[in-house]
Parts: structure tokens; sequence; C-alpha cells
């Protein structure tokens, strides 16, 4: 029997055929799949990612709470364009602690994965008061109302004990201490902010939303947004061997 007699009968019977699909399926998802049982990470590590501190931690979940991820991304992609618009193309280890991630696929604002130290606190205080104002062509709606609004987190550390749970490497000093650093990293020039620093890496530590007598939601989104982009060096890699 020729070779093309032996492909009719995959041609001519509909159930030899489904079944020699779901075979070749299955062997492709085994091959793709079996290797990363014998991986210990799929994530390579990357030197300065740190968990986030309370007040960050804070933030972010306004930033999901508020919808943030839903008109701006946090997700730099190879491509050159993007590269010399926004910076060094995202890594995965960035994102290691963020759950969910806030990768996204549909850009309304710019991408927020550098967006650490770029502009000042008074441009995010003023951007989220009245968007409009620092950008004319914004359609960003306002957030004033998180600089007048008291941040709660009389339940941070239960927070820090959930992550730990799964898997963020919070430390038992760092859980104790959560309600406090919340304060001190919202202060400036607090004398608790050297131990803050031992344990958070290159952290940013002072009055964000501009009024030092209250801790306010604006003080945690600011702290959040300037921490992103700013704890890999990437200088360290080589971005031409990996920019289409």
């Amino acid at each position: 029997m020729s070779l093309w007699h032996k492909h009719a009968i995959f041609e001519k019977n509909s159930i030899v055929l489904i079944i020699g699909i779901l075979i070749v399926i299955a062997i492709g998802g085994l091959v793709e799949i079996v290797p990363l049982f014998y991986l210990k990470n799929t994530i390579e590590k990357v030197e300065g990612v740190r968990p986030y501190s309370p007040l960050e931690l804070a933030g972010r979940n306004i930033y999901v709470r508020e919808g943030c991820y839903l008109c701006h991304s946090q997700m730099i992609r190879p491509l050159r364009d993007e590269v010399e618009r926004y910076g060094h193309y995202s890594l995965a280890a960035e994102s290691i602690y963020d759950r969910p991630f806030q990768w996204g696929s549909k850009r309304t604002g710019p991408d927020l994965a550098r967006v650490g130290g770029k502009y000042s606190d008074d441009w995010h205080r003023d951007h989220l008061y009245d968007p409009r104002s620092v950008v004319p062509g914004s359609v960003m709606p306002a957030y004033g109302f998180l600089r007048e609004t008291d941040l709660d987190y009389q339940n941070i550390a239960q927070d820090l004990k959930v992550q730990a749970l799964l898997g963020v490497p919070y430390t038992a000093a760092d859980i104790e201490n959560a309600t406090k650093d919340v304060v001190t990293q919202s202060t400036t020039d607090s004398p608790d902010a050297a131990d803050l620093a031992k344990r958070y890496s290159k952290i940013q530590a002072r009055d964000f939303d501009g009024n030092p007598n209250r801790v306010s939601e604006a003080d945690a989104l600011i702290a959040y947004l300037q921490l992103l982009g700013t704890q890999v060096d990437f200088k360290l890699y080589d971005d031409k061997a990996n920019i289409r």
C-alpha cells in the first residue's frame, strides 16, 4: 500500500481522523508540559526585586480597586518602538510578587511599568486631582478624593500574612512592624526610616501626598507608582540582543 493510500484512511474515516488529531495534540502538549515538572522555577530571579512594603502594597490594592489596570498596562514588549518610548522591556521577575499581575493587553493611557521616578510627587498629586492640569488631552477621570480619604491600614499585617502564605518572602519582623511601617514610609525624616530601609531595599520614605498630618490613600498610591520600574538595574542587561 502506497503512502497516499495509507493517508486516505484518515481522509475517508472521520473517526480515525479525530483520533489521530487527539494523539498529535496530546504528544505536542506533553512535549511542552513535561519539562516544566523538572524545573524548580520557571522565572529567573533578578537582583533587586523585593516584596512590596506595606504602604506600597496598600497603594497597589487601591490601584487594582480603582481599575487603573483597565487603561494602563505594566508590560513593555521587546519591540523597538516600545522600548524607545517606555524603557527597558519588562522582565517576568518584576511581577513575581504581583497577584494578579498587571501586564494588560490594552492601553488607553501610557504603560506604567517604568513610571517610578519619572515624575515628581507634586506631578502625581496634580494628575490624580485634575489629570487635564498636567496632561491636557487626558481622558482619565479625577481621583482627587484619594488625597482626602484616610488610608485604612489597620489590617495591613493580615494582608502581609496572606501574601506570605502565597509565597511572598515576608519575614516575621515585616509582619510585626507592618502597621508602623506604613506611617514610617509616609513620613519625611522618620526616626524609624533606617530600620525600614534595612528590610526593604531602595525604599522611598517621605510625605507623598503633601499633607504630613495624615496618611491618605494618595500617599499609598503615589508610593506604589514611584516604585514601579526602579528595582532592577537594567544596565546589567543587553538590550540589543533581545529587541526586535
